[in-house]
């Protein structure tokens, strides 16, 4: 007598070889995109330990520094008074080559195979990570070692994000991509909680492994990428995804309302994504010019700098924060500050759920930001009045801050980057996608900065800095959200014309 099948041939059979292929394509790429967060975080978590209030502390015999002197114990040259701005400087020669590096990142991602690209970027950030841990074991103190360090690692660090999203948009449609990129992009979150975590394990004795850790892994997925990664479908014989479900979605794009037909903007991009409806033509890359002229990508764009100023000044100063306002160890303001990147992950799951239900991309988003700009003012209030007050208030704070910021570069990039306008041709997602980034990595290199030089006149005014930018990336959407109401309009209308025909037939 035979036994039935076992549970686990069950499982794997129950799912096509297609499938497991995106499904394995979703898994390396989200490791990817881990790797290159999880390098990135570490310097916030080292920042109190580079500069600290040594008073407490027992003097080495040998110590030469000034009996009066309370910072005997930090890392020069941030053992000044100026060390915020000090600190700020390292964080924006990331922030801002990482920036100017965006623009011109998608341009070479969509005429360089994207495996080597990614694979070479993956090393060289794993490579930077590294040496800026080695500061520590080589006993270097000049600021320009730390600032050349962060500007190169800021350039490679570009080839992650345009690859990525291009990779997984060449394998997933539309349909639920909302959901899908929603849980992916928890590899942002992730990688933050991951950065904070192994640089808390070292911050407090040599914080020199707490870059040399994240570095090697970094390195080593590098490797794992160029023998894995699978950048089209058709490379494995798998079905390319649909992007666009047919003529019932022209007539209810939000971003095109009411019209089935392409305006001549669009039909002049048409000519621009230069894409041939034979089979065997090769698409042509979208000019830059010609991707801002994808009707929501100046829109998105400009209110993503906004969303990302917000996000990146508490991934770079949280931590900082928590540490002197709360008065924690740097290693536990370093674990707390995990929670808003656990409220990020519910966040972005929450809002591709949300978008692909309402079919309202902007819409949602708008919410999200309004919501958030009173949460900020509280957490300011009254977040550290409790371990517990605490905890709550940063998971809603991550879960508002960054879920527009994870639809956007994600779900939001992949539409746009596969417009109706474009008729199929993928070679415009790198670069709309790198523009959409680029332009919020604008507003990740301020919002530190501005950190840096409010936070000495009082930490509420750096959430007042916050909530200004949330109310503005809120209002550039408002356009965009008057057109997904529209659209709303027009199909509850046809779905009202519809019922009141099938009862007059009866």
């Amino acid at each position: 007598m035979r036994s039935s099948l076992a549970p686990g041939i069950w499982f794997l059979r129950a799912f096509s070889r297609d499938s497991w292929y995106r499904g394995f394509i979703l898994l390396l790429t989200f490791l990817i995109y881990t790797c290159y967060h999880m390098s990135r975080k570490p310097i916030s978590v080292v920042k109190s330990r580079l500069h600290q209030n040594c008073s407490e502390m027992i003097k080495p015999p040998n110590d030469t520094h000034s009996p009066n002197d309370t910072t005997w114990c930090s890392w020069p040259p941030f053992d000044k008074d100026n060390y915020k701005e000090l600190l700020g400087a390292v964080d924006n020669a990331f922030l801002v080559a990482y920036a100017i590096g965006m623009f011109i990142s998608g341009v070479f991602g969509e005429r360089l195979p994207l495996r080597y690209y990614l694979s070479a970027g993956m090393l060289l950030s794993g490579l930077f990570t590294l040496l800026l841990g080695m500061a520590f074991f080589w006993n270097i103190h000049v600021l320009w070692y730390f600032v050349l360090i962060q500007i190169c690692n800021g350039l490679v660090q570009t080839t992650g994000w345009p690859s990525v999203v291009t990779c997984v948009g060449n394998w997933f449609g539309k349909g639920k991509r909302g959901l899908i990129m929603g849980i992916w992009n928890s590899h942002t979150s992730v990688g933050n909680i991951l950065g904070s975590l192994i640089a808390g394990i070292w911050v407090n004795e040599q914080w020199g492994m707490s870059f040399v850790v994240p570095g090697i892994i970094t390195a080593v997925m590098g490797i794992i990428t160029f023998l894995f990664l699978i950048e089209y479908p058709e490379d494995v014989d798998c079905v390319p995804p649909q992007h666009h479900g047919g003529p019932e979605e022209n007539q209810n794009n939000p971003e095109d309302p009411g019209s089935g037909r392409y305006s001549p903007q669009e039909s002049s991009l048409e000519t621009a994504a230069g894409c041939s409806k034979e089979p065997s033509a090769q698409p042509v890359a979208i000019s830059f010019f010609g991707a801002l002229r994808i009707p929501g990508v100046i829109e998105f764009s400009l209110c993503l700098l906004f969303a990302k100023l917000v996000s990146y000044t508490f991934l770079y100063w949280l931590p900082l924060y928590i540490f002197n306002v709360a008065h924690f160890s740097a290693k536990e303001a370093g674990n707390l500050s995990t929670l808003f990147d656990v409220g990020g992950i519910i966040g972005g799951i929450l809002a591709g759920l949300i978008s692909d239900y309402t079919n309202g991309r902007a819409t949602t988003c708008c919410v999200m930001l309004i919501l958030a700009a009173p949460m900020l003012f509280l957490y300011n209030r009254f977040g550290q009045s409790g371990i517990a007050t605490s905890i709550v208030m940063l998971i809603i704070c991550g879960a508002l801050v960054n879920g527009p910021y994870a639809l956007i570069t994600t779900a939001v990039s992949a539409d746009l980057g596969t417009h109706k306008s474009l008729k199929g041709n993928a070679k415009a997602l790198s670069t709309v996608t790198a523009i959409i980034d680029g332009t919020g990595s604008i507003g990740a290199a301020l919002g530190p900065l501005l950190a840096g030089l409010i936070s000495p006149t009082g930490w509420h005014n750096v959430f007042y800095m916050l909530i200004s930018a949330d109310v503005l990336a809120c209002l550039l959407l408002c356009r965009l959200v008057y057109k997904e109401i529209l659209a709303w309009h027009l199909l509850l209308s046809k779905d009202a014309g519809s019922c009141l025909a099938l009862t007059q037939t009866r």
